[in-house]
């Protein structure tokens, strides 16, 4: 069963979140199909959104999931859902290309030149070994990268190499794996400072004291994804994760003051807001913070 490449945008003009669904219209709906149980990656390209000017893509696959159903947009008759699970982002994002190296050799046409025509269908297959190769880059830590065949040489695609990396795949839905993935995302995001009461503290070992919260919790089909995280000193995590505190779509703090002592609330930042992290794209998303609000502050 093949894989397959689904392309989203910063700003999607479709009715995207990764975390859960992909929008798409009808004469996909056979690739989409084709993928279907399997695992697909997102990829990220260089228009932000549907504006023909627009830029700030990173050109980059950036996570991975799972293909769990594809069913009609009941308000439009010529697109498609496909739902996904297991989401989870990449350590690092994954250039299409690296030097002369191209992930998916149908990018790559016999001149070494990049195939447009093949670049701008937005769901395409994915072979199993350049799945893995690309999931074996994005997981990979900075100073421990692993040696993949062809990049460095700038070589194109040998199907006789064994590109994948068994671990990682296998690794992808393990719960110990996706929790190391997710709170290293986190942390990295928020540069290891809590961001309800600013606090960054690090211990003589050089480990932060800041953990990764999520918004909606994993028992609640919440994803792993960093839009759905937080970090959080443990005091502060401990009344997150028992609605103690909350969040409003604007980063406002939503606190429960007869429930929180006067020594934890004189720790909270300020301006009652929450501090974001520098990067957008990782801001905590709506959705997750209306579930919070809803099921865990209100319930």
């Amino acid at each position: 069963m093949p894989k397959a490449v689904l392309t989203t945008k910063v700003d999607p003009s479709y009715d995207d979140l990764p975390e859960h669904r992909y929008h798409f219209p009808k004469r996909y709906l056979r690739a989409a199909r084709a993928a279907l149980g399997d695992w697909i990656v997102y990829y990220e390209p260089r228009r932000s959104s549907a504006e023909l000017s627009s830029r700030g893509g990173r050109q980059s696959y950036f996570a991975t999931a799972r293909i769990v159903h594809i069913g009609p947009d009941p308000n439009r008759h010529d697109h498609y859902y496909a739902y996904v699970k297991d989401y989870l982002e990449f350590d690092r994002a994954v250039p299409f290309r690296e030097g002369n190296f191209y992930y998916e050799s149908g990018l790559q046409k016999a001149d070494g030149s990049t195939n447009k025509g093949r670049f701008g269908l937005s769901v395409r297959g994915l072979a199993d070994a350049e799945y893995s190769l690309i999931l074996s880059a994005g997981f990979e830590a900075g100073d421990d990268r692993r040696k993949r065949p062809g990049i460095r040489e700038g070589a194109r695609h040998d199907t006789s190499l064994e590109l994948a990396d068994r671990p990682i795949v296998e690794s992808v839905s393990s719960r110990p794996f996706r929790d190391r993935v997710f709170a290293t995302g986190i942390k990295r995001a928020y540069d290891n400072t809590c961001a309800m009461s600013g606090l960054r503290i690090i211990n003589g070992g050089g480990r932060a004291e800041a953990q990764a919260a999520h918004i909606q919790p994993v028992k609640a089909n919440g994803p792993d994804s960093l839009r759905n995280g937080v970090a959080l000193s443990s005091t502060f995590h401990w009344m997150f994760d028992r609605g103690l505190i909350s969040i409003d779509d604007d980063y406002g703090l939503l606190l429960k003051r007869d429930a929180i002592p006067s020594s934890v609330l004189g720790l909270v930042n300020r301006d009652r807001r929450l501090r974001v992290p520098e990067e957008r794209m990782y801001w905590p998303h709506r959705r997750f913070l209306e579930y919070h609000r809803e099921e865990v502050f209100g319930g």
